[in-house]
C-alpha cells in the first residue's frame, strides 16, 4: 500500500502543482493590486460585522468554520515534517505560499458566495467549488462541460474530506497522546470517533457554534505558549532567522543540496495548512450571511494569515529555537541525517516518527513532561475541529451530487435519500477516523496529501478560468465603499449570470425595515 500511495502522490504532487500554486498566487495578487495588503485593516473590521440568520452563520462563525478546517495537524505535525524533509527553509516557503495564497483564497471564497444556494433539505446556505464550477457558465455552450467538472470536483471532495484527509488528523491525535501518556492509539481513535458522531449529527449550526467557541481560544492559547518558549530562547532567534532564509535559497552549505525539497515541502505543507486554493475555504464562506460576496472573501483571506503566518510560524520557531529537529535527505527517516538541532532523544530509525514529537520535545525543554501533554491536548482540539470541518465539506458536496434527489422519499419509509446517504457519510468518516488513528503515520499523510493535491489541481485550474466574477465583485465592493455605502450585491448590474440566489436576496437589515413599514 505504501509504495502505491507514494507513486500516486509523485504524480499528483509533481513540480507542476507547486508551480501552479505559486503562479496562481502571484497572478491573483497582482490582478487584485495586493488586496491582502491594501485591505488588511478592513479584513479585521469585517470579522465582527456579519450577523447570523436562520439560513446563514455570521462572518466570524464562517471564519471559525474555515479555520477549523485549516488549523489542524498541518500547523503542528505538518510544520515538523516540512522542516524534517525540507530543512528550515521550508518555513519560508510556507510563508510565501500563505502570503500569495491570501489573494487566491479571496477569489475562491468570493466565488463561493456568489454562486451559493439554499439546501432543499435544511434551508441552510450551501456552496463551494462544485457549485461555482457548474453555475458560472450555466448559460453558455460550455455549460455541460463545466457541469461535469463540478460533479468531478464534488466526488473528489466527498472522498477526500470524508475518507482520505481525516486519517492524518486522527493519526496525529493518537500519536501525540500515545507519546505523552502511553494510551493505545485504537482507544484514542474510538473516543475521537464517538465525539465526532455527536457533533456532526447536529448539522451545520452545531458545527458553527462548536467551531466559533473552540477555535479562537485554542489558537490563541497555543500561540501564547509557543511564544513563551521562543522568548525563553530569544538569544537563538537571530540565528533561526538566518538559518530559515539562507536554507530557503540554498545559501547554507548544509542545506544547499535540498533546495528543491525546501520549496516542495514548504508549498505542500503550506497548502495543507492554509488550504488557499485547495477549495475547502469556499464551503465555509458560502455559509455566511453577508450583503456582498466580497465581504466574506476578504474575511477568508485573513484566515490564511491567522493560520500560516501566526500559528505555523509559532510552531516553526518553537522547533528551531529549541533545537528540537532533525533534517533528513529524501522523504523518510531512512535517509541520511544532514542536520540535527541537538535536543531530540537518540535517533532509532525503525522507531522514530517525524511529527508531533518534535513540538513536544521543544515544549519539554521548558516544561519537562507538561510540554508533551500540552501539545497532545492542543492537537486534540486542532485536529478534531478540522475533522468536523471536513465532514461539513463532504456533506455539502454530497448534497450537490444528489441535487433534487436529496429530498426524494422512499415508498415504504418516511426517510429521504439525502438523509440516508448523510447517515452513511457520517458512518464513513467515523470509521476513517478510527482507521487513521491505528495507521502508520507515513500512510496517513500519504492519503491526506492525495486528497489535498487532487482537490488543488481541480480547483486552482477552475478559478483561473472562472476568476472574472470575483474581480467584478471586488471592484463593485470597493466602488460602493468609496461612496460611503454599505455594499449590496446586485449580480445582473455587473453582468454576472448564474448567481440565482442573489437575484432575489434581501439583506437582513432591509427585511427588518420592510416589516416596520408594513
Amino acid at each position: 500500500m505504501s509504495e502505491i500511495l507514494a507513486t500516486v502522490n509523485e504524480w499528483v504532487w509533481s513540480k507542476g502543482l507547486v508551480f501552479l500554486c505559486l503562479a496562481a498566487g502571484v497572478f491573483f495578487s497582482v490582478r487584485s493590486r495586493f488586496l491582502q495588503v491594501r485591505h488588511f485593516k478592513h479584513m479585521v473590521v469585517l470579522l465582527f460585522k456579519g450577523k447570523k440568520s436562520d439560513s446563514g452563520v455570521s462572518s466570524f462563525q464562517a471564519l471559525a468554520m474555515s479555520l477549523a478546517g485549516r488549523l489542524g495537524a498541518g500547523n503542528i505535525v505538518g510544520v515538523a515534517t516540512a522542516i524534517a524533509f525540507g530543512g528550515p527553509g521550508a518555513l519560508f516557503w510556507m510563508w510565501a505560499v500563505a502570503f500569495l495564497g491570501a489573494s487566491t483564497s479571496f477569489v475562491e471564497c468570493t466565488l463561493g458566495q456568489i454562486y451559493k444556494t439554499k439546501d432543499p433539505l435544511t434551508g441552510e446556505y450551501r456552496g463551494g467549488p462544485a457549485y461555482y464550477l457548474s453555475r458560472a457558465y450555466a448559460h453558455t455552450r460550455a455549460s455541460k462541460a463545466f457541469r461535469v467538472y463540478g460533479l468531478v470536483f464534488a466526488f473528489v471532495t466527498l472522498m477526500a474530506c470524508g475518507v482520505l484527509m481525516p486519517n492524518i488528523q486522527s493519526n496525529s491525535i493518537a500519536a501525540a497522546a500515545n507519546n505523552a501518556w502511553g494510551i493505545d492509539k485504537w482507544l484514542i481513535g474510538a473516543i475521537t470517533m464517538l465525539f465526532l458522531a455527536f457533533v456532526v449529527i447536529g448539522g451545520v449550526k452545531r458545527i458553527a457554534n462548536f467551531a466559533g467557541a473552540v477555535v479562537p481560544v485554542m489558537a490563541l492559547l497555543y500561540i501564547a505558549v509557543a511564544i513563551i518558549v521562543v522568548i525563553v530562547n530569544i538569544s537563538d532567534v537571530p540565528e533561526t532567522f538566518r538559518l530559515i532564509f539562507s536554507s530557503a535559497f540554498g545559501a547554507d552549505a548544509a542545506f544547499g543540496a535540498i533546495l528543491g525539497a525546501a520549496i516542495m515541502w514548504g508549498v505542500k505543507r503550506g497548502l495543507y495548512s492554509n488550504e488557499a486554493g485547495q477549495g475547502t475555504g469556499p464551503h465555509a464562506a458560502a455559509a455566511a450571511e453577508v450583503s456582498h460576496p466580497a465581504k466574506q472573501g476578504l474575511v477568508q483571506a485573513f484566515a490564511v494569515y491567522i493560520d500560516t503566518l501566526f500559528v505555523c510560524s509559532a510552531t516553526g520557531f518553537l522547533i528551531l529555537t529549541t533545537g528540537a529537529y532533525r533534517v533528513f535527505s529524501g522523504e523518510s527517516v531512512d535517509g541520511e541525517i544532514i542536520a540535527d538541532g541537538g535536543s531530540l532523544p537518540a535517533f532509532v530509525p525503525n522507531e522514530s516518527e517525524v511529527g508531533a514529537s518534535y513540538v513536544q520535545s521543544g515544549m519539554d525543554t521548558l516544561w519537562n513532561g507538561a510540554g508533551a501533554s500540552f501539545v497532545a491536548i492542543s492537537l486534540a482540539f486542532f485536529c478534531f475541529t478540522t475533522i468536523v470541518a471536513y465532514y461539513y465539506m463532504a456533506e455539502t458536496n454530497l448534497r450537490f451530487l444528489l441535487g433534487k434527489a436529496t429530498t426524494k422519499r422512499f415508498r415504504f419509509a418516511s426517510t429521504t435519500l439525502g438523509g440516508n446517504l448523510t447517515l452513511l457519510l457520517q458512518l464513513a468518516i467515523c470509521l476513517s477516523v478510527l482507521f487513521g488513528a491505528m495507521s502508520d503515520a507515513k500512510d496517513a499523510w500519504a492519503l491526506g496529501d492525495l486528497g489535498v493535491g487532487t482537490m488543488a489541481w481541480l480547483n486552482i485550474i477552475g478559478i483561473l478560468i472562472l476568476q472574472q466574477p470575483a474581480f467584478k465583485a471586488l471592484r463593485d465592493y470597493e466602488s460602493q465603499r468609496k461612496m460611503g455605502a454599505d455594499p449590496i450585491f446586485e449580480p445582473r448590474k455587473l453582468g454576472i449570470v448564474g448567481a440565482t440566489f442573489w437575484e432575489t436576496y434581501t439583506p437582513p437589515a432591509q427585511r427588518v425595515e420592510e416589516k416596520q413599514v408594513v
